[in-house]
Formats: C-alpha cells, structure tokens, sequence
C-alpha cells in the first residue's frame, strides 16, 4: 500500500499544472495555482468584476501584489497566454 502511495505522489509531483486562467476561474479553481491564497484571488476576482483582463501587462498592473512570472510558471493563464512575455495586452 506504501508504495501505491508513494507512486501516485510522485506521479501529481510531476504531472503538468493544470492551466487556470484569471479571467475565467472560480476562487476555489485560482487558489489551487500555487501562490494564489484567498488574499490574493480575492483580489484577482475583484479586478475582473471591473472588466476581463486585456493579457499580462493588464492583470500586472490592477492586481497588487501579483508576481506575474511565478504565477504563470505556477500555472495561471490570461486570455490563454502562459507566460507574461508571451501576451502584452490588446
């Protein structure tokens, strides 16, 4: 039994993030990418009530205290990009 465990720990230590995107995830679905804690989704859904999010420099710039490059390594996604250098906004 210990070593069914430990293979399927190392297997969800391995495995791919899952991509959430800031302008559709629930608060449950953003606080599951790491670094993301009630605070700060909070603050996420908060500046998506205001309007989606135009791409990376857009979320950057109305989310206090989001460190774009660890989020996006982490798994966080905006209008699709993965990576803060990938989108700058439209």
């Amino acid at each position: 039994m210990s070593k069914r465990f430990l293979f399927v720990a190392l297997l969800a230590a391995v495995a791919p993030a899952q991509a959430v995107d800031a302008n559709r995830a629930s608060q449950a679905e953003l606080e599951t990418v790491k670094g993301i804690g009630p605070a700060l989704s909070e603050r996420i859904l908060q500046a998506r009530r205001e309007a989606p999010f135009a791409g990376w420099a857009d979320f950057s710039a109305r989310v206090k205290g989001a460190n774009a490059t660890r989020l996006a390594k982490a798994g966080l996604t905006v209008e699709g990009a993965a990576s803060p250098a990938s989108q700058s906004g439209r």
